[in-house]
């Protein structure tokens, strides 16, 4: 007499569905996470470049004895700011007035940062 066992190494069906779901479920909450951490690090960078162009403006305030700047002169290879880098398509002031805040907006499509100087 032959003997039908089934094999018992593989998985079911159901099995691997709910693999598939518990994996679907942490992707889901591990997203806004990373959502939260890439918007804060968007804002660093970006209250790093102000800190940086309000340091300038100041330089060249200093220096020339006016109290407006254009972003252009603050900018360049032999300016006091090398590169502006843009992390999040945010827009930068194109004049810098002593005494005013800057303010970039458009960080990421919605977001705005104030620096006080």
């Amino acid at each position: 007499m032959k003997s039908h066992n089934r094999s018992t190494r593989g998985f079911t069906l159901v099995e691997i569905m709910i693999v598939v779901v518990i994996i679907g479920l942490l992707a889901a909450m591990a997203i806004p996470a990373f959502q939260k951490v890439r918007s804060s690090s968007q804002d660093k960078a970006v209250t790093n470049n102000m800190r940086q162009l309000g340091a300038a403006a100041d330089q060249y305030f200093l220096e020339n004895g006016t109290s407006t700047v254009a972003l252009t002169s603050l900018i360049g290879s032999a300016a006091y700011v090398k590169a502006l880098n843009t992390v999040a398509n945010e827009a930068y002031p194109l004049s810098f007035t002593q005494g005013n805040a800057i303010i970039v907006s458009g960080i990421a499509g919605s977001r705005t940062l104030t620096y006080l100087q």
